[in-house]
């Protein structure tokens, strides 16, 4: 005998298909389903699982945070985003990047390929890397304030932002934020 849960209003949350109704996505969602069906691949099921979220999800990442994550790498390694490749006017000399996401701004593009880079589409690099071997996923910076108070603020070891009215003496510096009151934590 069983535990009586109530699943009469339970829903599964994550996605399944991107809410996206654009064709090309669609083929790739296509395409990389079947590849991490069939290949048994961990990189497959993760691009798989980042081409359904939202752009809320998917930041862009700038050429020099692809740079910085790919410094004192082997040239051979392809970095993969699944997201937008946008430029950085900071950037005085790009590095030779092989880079493969699911857009690049105009300038990122003409500023990589200058470089003696290459742009590549996810259809390439399902031709090149099936199983993903070789390769670097980067993800954007989660840009959203909103993320920021992610966590439990006050507990060791937490950056988590408290819902605070204002940053003053007065506020939440009291009681287990200073010995002299009680406790510190």
């Amino acid at each position: 005998m069983g535990i009586d849960i109530p699943h009469k209003h339970v829903k599964k949350s994550a996605r399944t298909a991107p809410a996206s109704k654009n064709p090309y996505l669609a083929l790739l969602v296509k395409l990389y389903r079947f590849l991490a069906r069939r290949t048994k691949s961990r990189f497959n099921e993760v691009v798989l699982k980042r081409l359904y979220m939202s752009r809320t999800q998917r930041p862009p990442v700038s050429l020099s945070r692809l740079s910085k994550v790919l410094k004192g790498r082997p040239s051979t390694q392809i970095a993969v985003v699944v997201a937008t490749i946008t430029d950085d006017a900071r950037m005085l000399r790009v590095p030779q990047l092989r880079v493969c996401a699911l857009r690049f701004t105009q300038k990122a593009r003409a500023r990589i390929e200058k470089a003696g880079g290459r742009c590549l589409t996810f259809d390439q690099l399902a031709l090149l890397r099936p199983t993903g071997a070789n390769t670097v996923l980067i993800r954007g910076p989660k840009s959203r304030e909103a993320v920021r108070h992610f966590g439990a603020p006050g507990v060791p070891g937490s950056h988590a932002k408290p819902f605070v009215r204002s940053k003053g003496r007065k506020f939440e510096r009291a009681r287990g934020r200073r010995k002299s009151c009680g406790f510190k934590v």
